[in-house]
Parts: C-alpha cells; structure tokens; sequence
C-alpha cells in the first residue's frame, strides 16, 4: 500500500518563511500525481518532504498507514530522480543503476538481474558499460530512472526530471515515464512547472501557488472548469483569454457588456452581480472568427502560423486576445475580421475573490 497522505502539514524555515501552510492532500495507491506551480509554489518542497529531505513544522505525513515524519529517508521505501540526474561520473551505466543496491549488499545475482531488467525496459541495454558523458541527456535521465526502479521502491518522487533536455527529447521522455509508470503499478509523484507536462501524464494534478492548494482534479476537469482565475490562467497554452466586463440588464435579461459589446447571458446565479464587474474567461479555441458582423471586430496585429492551425493576436477592449483557428483561415497580419466567442464555453469570475462564478 502506497498512498501518501498528508494532514494539517506546516513548512516554516528558521528565517520564519512560511512555504506550506495547512496542506491538505491525499494521493492513492499506484496514482501518478502531478504537482505544478510557478517557482516558489512549494511543490519541491511537498515533494522533499515526502522523501524526508525536509522535516515538516506542523502536521502529519502517512506513506501507506505509517506515520513517517520522523522516519529517515532510508526507510521510506522511496526512490527520488532528481533535475541534475545526479550520475556518478567515474562508474559506468551498470555500476550506476547498481550502486544502491550494493550499499544494500544485494546479492550479486539480483543485482544482475534487477539491473539487465530494468535496462530493457529503458532500451539501455547496449550502454551498460558506458559512462555517462558519453551519454546523452535523455539517454542519462533514463539511467537516472533506471537507477530508482531496480529498488523497486514503493513510490517514486521525480523533481522537474525533464527540465534540462530539449523539447524532442522532453515530448519522448514524457511517454516513457508515462508508460513506465502503467508498467510498474508504482505511485509516482511528479513536480513540475511545466503545465503541458502535467496535463499529459497526471491522473490527478495538484495546481499549487504560494504554499496552497488552489485545485486538485483530473487533468480535464481542470481544464473544463477552473476553480479560480489563476488556475485558469496558469492551464492551457496559449492561455485563456481574460477580459473584463460588468453585468447589466437589458429588455431581454441580465447580458455582459465590455467596450462596445453586449452579450447576453442567461444565468441565474448573475442576478447577484447585477451592475457589478466580472471578468470573462475564454480559452483561445473557442474565439471563433465569423464570416459575418458578429459579437466585435479586430485586426489582427499578429498571425503565427503552427501548420496544423493559426493563433491569431488582436486588441479588444484593453485585453490582449488569442484566437485558435484551422489553418485554412484566410486571417492574416492587419487583416480585420468579425469575432465571437462559443456562448457554451464562457467562464465568469469575481474581480474580488478571483473565484469562478461559472
């Protein structure tokens, strides 16, 4: 059983900083679990933590049903891949994925074969006998990875792993760790900063900004229906469009008035924003560009071209906007073209508390 559950946990430095105040957060059994925040979140922190490589202020940490604040990282039962891979230079591939279990005194023919296993599972198998500078960077984070399987701990705790390769290799190494962890039946707890590498591989992804959890959900449900502003802001790429409006009431209902636009809406927990301001939510997909005179006009002040689509950049009342659009779009730089947004996929939320109204 490892499930990892933390209750009422506090992180404070002796210079009285604060890091983690009051996490709450339960992580199932075999469930790859992504923590992601902008720097400074607390996510390696709760991470660290977890290895035991940060002692906790307040609160309690279980691993299973145990009680493991106070239990060395050695007897956890965890492996931890770091960012910098942390290779012994001097050792070879073999030797590097043994090590810990020789400072174990495995028996010598286990090693062999926890370490060929776990080689052939990471197609490492002809780089046994190499060093790691003759390695590259995703051939040495697989060696990395190796190293932790060969324990078989039960959970792994990965820090940022892919930060330091290219974005090829880090697309490859995603699905490799994916698969990896469907192939083990192992809990695996990722941080990250990257919200792509979160959406893709989590089961359940913890979004988390100064030392707080501001939701924890499926990657989709993340998605579909962000907790608060910054949630929303910080899942998806490009990022959700935000715009500022206030609720007014016309001869047809309540309905969202920004710059020159009006547009209707038709809900009744608005009733109580009447006269007050929002801010409209609307991901980049679903700004559509119209052959007709639709919701406003724009121009298009700049046009990337992604090859299967375009994204399209323009200024509309004093937000900077993105629209997601088929390739075949005709839209160019300084075009002008009719905009509206798909009224199913709007989201609202308070100016004040940043909270999601819808």
């Amino acid at each position: 059983m490892a499930s990892i559950s933390f209750k009422n946990v506090n992180k404070t430095y002796e210079n009285g900083k604060t890091v983690i105040d009051g996490l709450n957060l339960d992580i199932n059994d075999k469930e790859f679990v992504v923590l992601v925040g902008p720097s400074g979140c607390g996510k390696s922190t709760t991470l660290r933590m977890i290895a035991g490589l940060e002692d906790l202020t307040a609160g309690e940490l279980y691993i299973g049903d145990r009680l493991v604040n106070n239990v060395e990282p050695k007897d956890r039962d965890i492996a931890f891949v770091f960012q910098s891979y942390a290779l012994y230079p001097h050792m070879t591939v073999y030797d590097n994925m043994a090590f810990a279990l020789t400072l174990s005194k495995t028996p010598k023919d286990e090693i062999d074969r926890r370490v060929r296993e776990a080689a052939q599972i990471l197609e490492l198998e002809e780089y046994l006998e190499r060093k790691p500078k003759a390695l590259s960077g995703g051939q040495r984070q697989r060696v990395a990875l190796g190293r932790a399987i060969v324990r078989n701990p039960k959970v792994f705790l990965l820090d940022e792993p892919l930060s330091n390769l290219d974005a090829k290799l880090r697309a490859g190494m995603r699905a490799q760790i994916s698969s990896l962890h469907k192939r083990l039946g192992t809990t695996f707890v990722y941080v990250t900063h990257d919200q792509t590498e979160a959406m893709t591989m989590g089961d359940r992804i913890c979004v988390m900004k100064a030392g707080y959890i501001q939701q924890y959900d499926t990657p989709q449900e993340l998605y579909n229906h962000p907790a608060n502003l910054f949630v929303a802001g910080f899942i998806g790429s490009p990022q959700m469009n935000f715009i500022n409006a206030e609720v007014v009431k016309d001869a047809d209902g309540l309905a969202l008035k920004f710059a020159n636009s009006i547009l209707p809406i038709s809900l009744e927990s608005l009733a109580a924003y009447e006269g007050k301001k929002v801010i409209i939510g609307i991901r980049p997909e679903h700004v559509k560009v119209s052959a007709v005179p639709a919701l406003f006009d724009a121009k298009v002040d700049i046009c990337e071209n992604m090859g299967s689509e375009k994204y399209l950049y323009f200024d509309y009342a004093g937000s900077r906007l993105i629209a997601r659009v088929p390739s075949e779009e005709e839209a160019v730089v300084d075009s002008d073209i009719h905009v509206d947004f798909d009224r199913n996929k709007i989201h609202l939320f308070d100016p004040v508390t940043e909270k999601a109204i819808i």
